[in-house]
This record gives structure tokens, C-alpha cells and sequence, in this order.
């Protein structure tokens, strides 16, 4: 069993590593980084650099093949 559900990780990270020029490695921590922005900029209240992130957050996510955030009071969904 352990071995069918590690198969179909690797499926999935391989699948992702295909659609971009960079390892799954880097996107998860490209989609970490971006999730930290977003969060600073929330903080300091700064709706632009809100919505530039969670464009990255989303296009990151999308490239991972997982569920894509949506930032409803930005108007992104």
C-alpha cells in the first residue's frame, strides 16, 4: 500500500516538475516565500503588493497541480 500511494506522489511531482523550469523543490519553496510576502503585506495594509502575491501564490499553486487559493476581499477567486 505504502508503495502505491508513494508511486502517485512521484507521479504528481513529476507531472508539476514538467510544467515548469523549476523542481518541485523550488516551487514549494517559491509558494512559502510568496505566502510570507503576502502576509508582510497584509500587515502593513498595501492592497498592491496584496494582490501581486497572490497572483504568485496562485500561479505557483496551480503549477503544483494542488488546490489554488482564492482571496476574496482582493477580488481574486
Amino acid at each position: 500500500m505504502d508503495y502505491l500511494i508513494m508511486t502517485a506522489i512521484m507521479s504528481l511531482h513529476n507531472e508539476a516538475a514538467a510544467r515548469s523550469n523549476f523542481t518541485t523543490g523550488q516551487s514549494w519553496g517559491a509558494l512559502r516565500k510568496a505566502w510570507k510576502g503576502y502576509r508582510i503585506a497584509k500587515v502593513q495594509g498595501d492592497a498592491s503588493r496584496m494582490r501581486e502575491y497572490a497572483g504568485k501564490i496562485r500561479k505557483i499553486q496551480g503549477e503544483l497541480g494542488v488546490s489554488v487559493a482564492s482571496f476574496p476581499h482582493l477580488g481574486i477567486n
